[in-house]
């Protein structure tokens, strides 16, 4: 092991984040994260609030948001802004964010193996725990967020909802099931990072269609493949074009493919650069927006979702900068994202139009599923500031609890299979 691999043992992390605190004391210690089922809690059931008791810190408006820009992403500020009710409340920062210790194993083991190819669109001599725990570049840390453990199987049903900008919405529900090869140590696949299928269940007229993607680990080599199942033909096809800036199923063009958790897909379109580390107050341990005690109508409002129900910590971010490249095409030419360092979970992401200015801002409100455990987003929010509206995807206060113990095999994800499910 290298003299640098070694600081994930002893000052870093083995994700890579800093063990000590920040100097005022606003940024605990790391010492694991949550790594106890608190005892009421039964698989299966939405996750009680560990931090229920906490009281609010301080309370971010339109009145006195510049006496913390230091703690602000762009888009947040613009979120601000534009609208005079929206607000960010601060909390106590929770370090919570924990993996079952195979993840940090193989996390120390990659830092000293792993490498880029193809120019950084494919990954190679890595497996299971994030690639490049000390990234020296932005690819690097984009790959640590595309590789990021979810469990190694999940199946989820959750809600989605544009809502116009008066706020009234029409959900759509999903059923989605993930086998996620890259978080296991003997996987059926090797050159896959996951298998994804995706049924909408309603509404009526677009219950049916699902959606099977097989996401490889080299997409410039070995492209992302795809097939949609169309109850209206009762047929199985495929298609190209569920890749970078495609609309996104049933996003009435608010979000595009490749802003499916914050980022997903080949990176090669844009160049990467690493800014470092910042402070900022993110998105994160979001139970109270994951009760199950709420409607959908409690969360979702004009412009954004009810700010009164969202929690926001101070926490240490990666900062990285992706510019499209000469002569590549994705309707952003810009984004700037913001990497929890004990997760490299995209917390916060900005996009920027042609002209170079701020379109749309994206948050993604994370805790950690404590039974597996993993820290993982329970709502992700994609404001478009142009439009004035919102999509918001990941609901699931009144939907069944994800499964991470499901059972799952690469017959499930066949083209075939997705046939034979249709009819």
């Amino acid at each position: 092991m290298t003299s640098e691999a070694k600081k994930l043992q002893r000052t870093l992390t083995p994700m890579g984040a800093e063990r000590a605190g920040n100097k005022e004391g606003t940024i605990p210690a790391w010492t694991g994260g949550i790594r106890q089922i608190p005892q009421d809690y039964t698989p299966g059931e939405h996750h009680a609030d560990p931090f229920a008791s906490d009281e609010p810190i301080l309370t971010i408006t339109q009145e006195n948001y510049q006496d913390y820009t230091a703690h602000l992403t762009a888009g947040q500020i613009a979120l601000i802004r534009q609208y005079p009710d929206y607000k960010i409340t601060v909390y106590p920062t929770h370090r919570s964010a924990s993996f079952p210790q195979k993840i940090y194993d193989f996390s120390i083991k990659n830092a000293t193996t792993a490498i880029l190819t193809q120019d950084g669109a494919g990954l190679s001599n890595a497996a299971v725990g994030v690639p490049f725990p000390i990234p020296k570049n932005g690819l690097e840390a984009i790959w640590n967020h595309l590789t990021r453990f979810r469990g190694e199987a999940i199946k989820r049903e959750y809600i989605q909802v544009s809502p116009t900008e008066d706020g009234s919405f029409n959900p759509v529900k999903f059923e989605q099931e993930s086998l996620q090869y890259y978080a296991q140590e003997h996987p059926e696949k090797e050159n896959f990072l996951f298998l994804y299928k995706q049924r909408i269940t309603s509404p009526a007229a677009l219950a049916g269609e699902v959606l099977l993607v097989h996401e490889t680990s080299n997409q410039v080599v070995d492209p992302r493949r795809a097939w949609r199942y169309d109850p209206g033909r009762r047929r199985a096809f495929r298609t190209p074009t569920v890749a970078y800036d495609a609309p996104a199923l049933a996003s009435d063009g608010l979000a595009t493919i490749d802003n499916f958790d914050m980022f997903s897909g080949s990176p090669d379109r844009y160049n990467w650069e690493l800014k470092g580390k910042k402070e900022i107050f993110v998105p994160y341990n979001a139970y109270q927006l994951h009760s199950d005690q709420l409607d959908y109508e409690d969360i979702i409002r004009p412009g954004h979702i009810n700010q009164d129900l969202a929690r926001y910590e101070l926490h240490r971010v990666w900062v990285v900068e992706a510019t499209l490249k000469e002569l590549k095409e994705n309707i952003y030419s810009r984004r700037t994202f913001y990497l929890d360092e004990d997760s490299w979970q995209a917390l916060l992401v900005d996009h920027y139009d042609d002209d170079g200015e701020l379109w749309r801002v994206a948050e993604a409100h994370a805790l950690n599923y404590y039974e597996v455990p993993v820290l993982w987003s329970t709502l992700d929010v994609i404001h478009d500031l142009k439009a004035r509206r919102y999509i918001a995807y990941g609901l699931d206060n009144q939907e069944d609890m994800y499964d991470f113990s499901k059972k799952m095999n690469y017959r499930q994800f066949t083209s075939s299979a997705l046939r034979r499910e249709g009819r």
